[in-house]
């Protein structure tokens, strides 16, 4: 089982303090037991998604409640077991591994959507950072079962990234039907999922890839992998810029369009423009979740999609399978996380930066 770890009876944690606006506050909480089946874990980073930056808003519409004074985000958690509940050694977990915690912090494993690997829909899941405690504070429980496993030559800083975007984005790929040599764009490339997706593309999975963001990201584009970048900002939101946007994408890819989408921005105008850059039986991912008022997808006309056999699917984070494989690139380094670290104070100034669009890559929150 390990060698027992002292643990404190008390830590700190960054909470949501105002939701509705963006303000975080660095508390002291109790530092909790782990219960049957469950690992204690000291957690030493946890990266910042944008999934966080809406449930802290409250501009994530399509949740069900709004997010509670109090709340600790996060749910890219990277940390040591320091104590292990009842039972929880049977799942072969010792005192002293390093594990993750992901979005969706448990799945039953039973019930239909489970076993159909969409994990992501287990009516039973808790949600990091959503009703459930996050992973922005040094002490958190989670299933023995459900933690990932960190292999031993991945640093802590860049495996925490992986746990909700290189998950989200690895699941998505897998989701577009895409095979090797074939096209893919990645829209809102510069960004947490963007980058490591582009990675993933073009060095693990054998596609060619277009980034899609605004032009100060495309360094970081073209160094992922991408073979060519296009700056949105020349291709604003009107139809007449819409066609010249499809009409260069054409002309990059031998004049048909791309085998598949992965839109991981979180803005309405980039699903419009979507479906009109896929060829023939193209397939959009539907990754990135707008905030505010939901509104569908303004050019998926009917006529249009079975006109080209498009086809537009949701893709909702991933498997634990699926986040050892990513894991697993990564130990490779097959794929390279961009990231800057920061102290815990600083979450608030992060979040501002994420919502002016400035962020490059991902951030992570060293909790220790």
């Amino acid at each position: 089982m390990g060698e027992a770890i002292e643990v404190p009876k008390q830590a700190k944690a960054i909470v949501y303090d105002n939701p509705g606006t963006v303000s975080t506050k660095v508390v002291t909480v109790d530092v909790p037991e782990p219960g049957p089946g469950d690992v204690l874990i000291n957690l030493t980073h946890s990266g910042v998604c944008h999934s966080d930056y809406g449930i802290m808003t409250n501009t994530w519409k399509g949740l069900p409640f709004p997010t509670q004074p109090g709340q600790v985000g996060g749910h890219e958690g990277v940390g040591k077991v320091v104590k292990l509940g009842a039972g929880a050694e049977l799942s072969g977990i010792k005192v002293g591994d390093r594990v993750g915690i992901k979005w969706v912090s448990y799945a039953c494993g039973s019930c239909e959507p489970c076993n159909e690997g969409a994990e992501g829909c287990c009516p039973k899941q808790r949600v990091s950072g959503y009703y459930s405690p996050g992973t922005f504070q040094q002490y958190l429980t989670g299933p023995a079962s459900y933690v990932t496993p960190i292999p031993d030559d991945l640093p802590s800083d860049a495996a925490a990234p992986l746990l909700c975007a290189g998950l989200t984005i690895y699941s998505a790929l897998k989701r577009s039907r895409a095979k090797p040599g074939n096209w893919v764009i990645i829209s809102g490339a510069g960004g947490g999922l963007g980058h490591i997706g582009v990675q993933l593309a073009s060095r693990g999975l054998g596609h060619r890839v277009i980034g899609i963001d605004h032009g100060s990201k495309k360094d970081i584009v073209l160094e992922s992998g991408a073979e060519h970048f296009i700056d949105i900002t020349q291709f604003a939101d009107d139809d007449v810029k819409a066609s010249k946007l499809a009409a260069h994408v054409q002309s990059l890819t031998g004049g048909t369009g791309a085998h598949a989408i992965i839109v991981c921005a979180a803005a309405n105008g980039a699903y419009a423009q979507a479906p009109f850059l896929l060829r023939a039986n193209g397939v959009l991912v539907c990754v990135g979740m707008p905030e505010h008022e939901p509104k569908p997808i303004a050019s998926a006309f009917p006529a249009f999609l079975v006109a080209k056999q498009i086809s537009i699917v949701g893709s909702a984070v991933g498997t634990k399978r699926e986040s050892i494989e990513v894991m697993e690139f990564a130990s490779r380094g097959v794929i390279k996380v961009h990231l800057r670290t920061e102290k815990m104070e600083a979450l608030t100034g992060v979040f501002q930066e994420m919502e002016r669009g400035e962020l490059k890559g991902r951030v992570v929150i060293d909790l220790s």
